[in-house]
């Protein structure tokens, strides 16, 4: 999984500069190194190209578009793991995530997606970098991806943010009971608990709350 500024993770639309991003990085960051494809530099090498597009925001958004692996109804944008994107003059791009947690399984194929999705659009020279600091939380989440989370019989995470609250039950996604039971800690993967439902005896999975 990879599972928010404040609440909502990272942000489409934002610019800064050369930069468009979720959050303002800090921390180690560790790199996997470049990815380069000779015959398309040139065509990736555009700081404002004839039609207009700014590759920076052309670059987020074809990485905001790639899918968790693990929640398939979530953007890595929406889940809050896409921190920020740039795009120098040469036409480097360098995508920043932050897994969901350290060693988190589905990063391999994240990296592996955004390069692809960066490549097939044109840009020839692809980075993506790992910062594990500040690490990622579920408050990072977006409001879009909770709801996607809901419809898909997923109980999304509550947030953390304000005074701590102690849940006392999950709320069913399905008949939006509160009348549920933790069945098990761990679902599929390790960010989700295993619960049911006592009114629609339906079973769903929980995004905890990190």
């Amino acid at each position: 999984m990879g599972g928010g500024v404040s609440g909502d993770g990272a942000r489409t639309g934002a610019t800064s500069g050369r930069t468009v991003s979720g959050r303002a990085r800090s921390g180690g960051a560790a790199s996997d190194g470049a990815v380069s494809d000779a015959g398309t530099v040139a065509r990736g090498a555009r700081a404002e190209d004839a039609a207009g597009k700014d590759p920076t925001r052309e670059a987020w958004q074809v990485a905001a578009a790639v899918l968790d692996p693990e929640l398939p109804v979530l953007t890595i944008a929406d889940l809050g793991v896409l921190r920020d994107v740039r795009v120098d003059h040469t036409g480097r791009v360098e995508v920043v995530i932050t897994p969901t947690y350290s060693g988190c399984p589905a990063m391999d194929a994240i990296r592996a997606d955004i390069r692809a999705a960066l490549v097939g659009h044109g840009f020839g020279d692809v980075t993506v970098t790992t910062v594990l600091s500040p690490p990622w939380t579920t408050d990072w989440i977006s409001e879009a991806g909770r709801t996607a989370l809901r419809e898909y019989g997923i109980a999304p995470p509550a947030r953390r943010g304000g005074p701590v609250l102690v849940p006392l039950t999950v709320r069913c996604p399905r008949c939006g009971s509160t009348d549920t039971r933790q069945v098990s800690r761990f679902g599929s993967t390790a960010c989700k608990s295993l619960r049911a439902c006592n009114a629609c005896l339906e079973p769903f999975e929980h995004v905890r709350t990190l």
